[in-house]
């Protein structure tokens, strides 16, 4: 194979794989389709390559017809078996590993020869997890793979740090592909065309839905009220409003479904007093805000909410867990958690108003604990922190690297 030669690098997730590669495990990368998978395989390509030569590259991409043959784990294993060599180690990548039939026992077979360094794509999350967790427990590591974050697209696309570089990149999202076209209006052509492959291919053909109509109605809400909190009955209630008969228990479905496709992020509210998970009520944001916008337009009167989306993205490439907290009768945006530590994140559009800042400052201040508080708006403020409690521009936010360092 030929390894394309213009690669934009994303050493991020790079720096997360490096400590795992020449490691017999499966090296697992997921995430939503057109978010630069297969380009993180070829950048793990040429490092290895670089730093390991003599190591036998086999590579096999299931969107690439010349690998249509490989349709079970008996055809998958017979290919990459044929093609090893017994005395160096073995480099083994896999594009779009979903569409092999029974592919984890192919895995589990390759897995016995401790040459062998595997490296696996994929879009449905749960199948991913799911057929993996059952059959190779253990022998596996998952890599979650996002759209490109604000400092990626302004690298991608050599953009100044500025504030309409900030627009383009909520406006029309950070899918790699963009820079081969105009950062204009007509990139929604494109994002549409990606929605409709994720939905087609990786819910209704993954899924067999007979009812696709349902189930972008579910989206298009979705969509209109990204941050919002709902359960799976009020969903089913505001659809039944509106002429459209779907049962709570098939809204969860179709929100399951969803995730797995990585179209939405499905948030839990988290109890901070009492430290547990609600089991009713959660937070729906998108994982590309382009393919949002696609969907139900792009309008000023959804800045605040599109803000509140960009933050909790950030904070998913960045490595933290992320839960919605809640606080007796008050709400917290994001409780987020990476290495044992936590920090606690508001967001709002401007602090213009002393109820608006009573409200996002009030509520850090009610949590009893020293892990980092900030307020993140879209407005510039070079003054002190509010009680402790840091106020931090959403470009400023979206360069940080470790919020722990505030």
């Amino acid at each position: 194979m030929k390894i394309p030669c213009s690669i934009k690098q994303r050493d991020t997730y790079v720096d997360r794989i490096r400590p795992y590669i020449g490691k017999n495990l499966i090296k697992v990368l997921s995430g939503q389709r057109r978010v630069g998978k297969s380009y993180l395989l070829y950048q793990l390509m040429q490092l290895i390559l670089e730093e390991q030569p003599g190591t036998n590259l086999i590579y096999i991409n299931k969107e690439d017809l010349q690998f249509d043959n490989i349709q079970t784990a008996k055809d998958l294993n017979g290919y990459v078996t044929s093609l090893l060599k017994p005395t160096t180690r073995n480099a083994i990548f896999i594009d779009e590993i979903q569409d092999i039939q029974d592919f984890e026992k192919a895995l589990h077979s390759l897995l016995l020869d401790e040459l062998n360094d595997l490296y696996i794509t994929g879009n449905n999350a749960h199948m991913l997890s799911g057929e993996l967790a059952t059959y190779l427990s253990g022998r596996y590591i998952e890599f979650n793979i996002y759209s490109l974050s604000y400092n990626e697209f302004l690298f991608f696309h050599q953009l100044a740090d500025n504030n309409e570089s900030l627009e383009l990149y909520i406006k029309y999202g950070g899918l790699p592909y963009l820079i081969n076209l105009a950062l204009n209006d007509q990139v929604f052509e494109y994002l549409t065309s990606v929605y409709s492959t994720i939905i087609y291919r990786d819910v209704v053909s993954s899924y067999a839905i007979r009812n696709t109509q349902f189930l972008e109605k579910l989206v298009s809400f979705l969509a209109d009220n990204i941050g919002s909190l709902f359960s799976a009955k009020r969903i089913s209630d505001f659809l039944k409003s509106q002429h459209i008969n779907l049962a709570h228990n098939q809204v969860l479905q179709y929100s399951s479904y969803l995730t797995s496709a990585h179209i939405i992020h499905d948030v839990q509210r988290y109890d901070i007093a009492g430290r547990r998970i609600f089991e009713i009520g959660s937070k729906f944001y998108f994982e590309n805000t382009g393919i949002r916008n696609a969907i139900t337009g792009y309008y000023i009167k959804d800045k605040a909410k599109l803000l509140e989306n960009v933050v909790y993205n950030h904070l998913l490439f960045l490595g933290y867990d992320v839960k919605v907290g809640a606080l007796n009768t008050q709400e917290i945006d994001f409780v987020c958690e990476r290495g044992g530590e936590r920090a606690y994140v508001q967001v709002a559009l401007r602090l213009g108003e002393q109820a608006t800042i009573d409200r996002e400052f009030g509520n850090l201040l009610s949590i009893q604990d020293n892990y980092p508080k900030m307020v993140v708006t879209e407005e510039q403020f070079d003054g002190n922190t509010h009680e402790g409690i840091k106020h931090v521009q959403i470009r400023e936010f979206l360069k940080m690297k470790n919020i722990h360092e505030v």
